[in-house]
């Protein structure tokens, strides 16, 4: 079967993964309106491509944080890649390395921060935190990621509980035995366990914009905020000191019904004003998406169930393949809406249709 575009991955690892695994990769919140509307908000924005601008040098590069990568996409934060793939978040450090882009390491990593850093030296990581109600286990995450090398520290602000995911549910969904919650176990040793392996309500759902403070205290490393959804928590990330915003809605996976990604993506640009790096997760199916989504004013976007589909088929390689099909989409997108340089891409390029 040839591989063509990200949907052929996702059909592929559909038919292939356990049914268990695929519903808790794809599920979203409730109805999942807001996880479907992240994919549609995409087709309601058209663009307006410029013709005879010399497209014959593509230089599709960009920045995030200062370091260059080879394309505005990287890898979103998602737990449990053992489930689809044997070797795990090691086989997505190594593919993210290979392809030169940035790849987020989760707290629900079935690998630990040790073994994702050996198995790709020198790649760029940012390490994506939750915060627990035991703030040792916080602290000394955060600690480990700074020492392994890892570039940034990501906090999701959008879970002080999980949202309702009826498949998840319907299944009785748990970890399998032999997969472990590698970054936490000896943290939470002895304890019963909820069906995401660690102990029910282990997650802080106290936390507040005071407690980037107490991470900036931690760390030397930029703290980006995931999760922002609205102008006035983009103002208060901002003022509160962080270096980057993931415009995110969690995949649709949190509160059902708030707004696509690209949708929310508009008024936080605006709100930041340049200030800070803002990028974005959800939805990015297509390297038109990324197109749309940097037109609108994100720095890089992110990629979190179609890394997974990748992971499904072929492991590394399947996650290079993945990463490759948004790189030449991407390529041939820009070429084809008259931009050479990432520079080039800009608010100019698209419209919001009426439909």
């Amino acid at each position: 079967m040839a591989m063509v575009c990200l949907s052929d991955f996702e059909a592929y690892a559909k038919k292939y993964l356990p049914k268990i695994a695929w519903d808790y990769f794809a599920a979203g919140a409730d109805d999942c309106n807001t996880r479907d509307e992240n994919i549609l908000a995409y087709k309601r924005i058209r663009f307006q491509p410029r013709m005879l601008r010399d497209v014959s040098m593509m230089d599709i590069r960009t920045k995030i944080l200062g370091t260059e990568i080879s394309f505005p996409v990287g890898i979103a934060p998602t737990g449990f890649h053992q489930l689809a793939w044997p070797d795990g978040e090691k086989s997505t450090a190594r593919a993210a390395k290979a392809m030169n882009t940035c790849y987020i390491a989760s707290t629900y990593s079935t690998c630990t921060l040790e073994e994702i850093s050996a198995a790709a030296p020198g790649g760029l990581r940012w390490f994506q935190l939750y915060i627990h109600r035991n703030r040792a286990v916080s602290r000394q995450l955060v600690q480990r990621a700074e020492a392994l090398g890892f570039q940034a520290l990501v906090l999701t602000a959008d879970l002080p509980y999980t949202g309702k995911r009826r498949d998840d549910i319907r299944n009785g969904f748990c970890l399998p035995p032999h997969m472990k919650l590698k970054n936490l176990e000896r943290d939470f040793e002895g304890d019963d366990r909820s069906e995401y392996g660690l102990p029910p309500n282990s997650l802080d759902p106290s936390i507040t914009w005071n407690d980037i403070y107490w991470l900036q205290s931690l760390t030397h490393l930029p703290i980006i905020i995931k999760g922002i959804l609205t102008k006035e928590d983009a103002e208060l990330a901002v003022r509160h000191g962080v270096q980057g915003i993931i415009v995110s809605n969690h995949g649709g996976r949190q509160l059902d019904e708030g707004p696509a990604t690209i949708d929310a993506l508009v008024e936080v640009v605006e709100a930041v004003g340049g200030r800070v790096e803002v990028y974005l997760d959800g939805g990015i199916r297509k390297g038109s998406d990324v197109l749309k989504a940097l037109a609108l004013g994100a720095k890089c976007v992110f990629i979190g169930r179609p890394a997974l589909w990748g992971l499904a088929y072929k492991g590394e390689e399947g996650l290079q393949d993945v990463l490759r099909i948004l790189q030449d989409e991407f390529r041939l997108s820009m070429a084809l809406a008259g931009c050479a340089r990432v520079s080039e891409i800009g608010r100019h390029l698209v419209r919001f249709s009426k439909l």
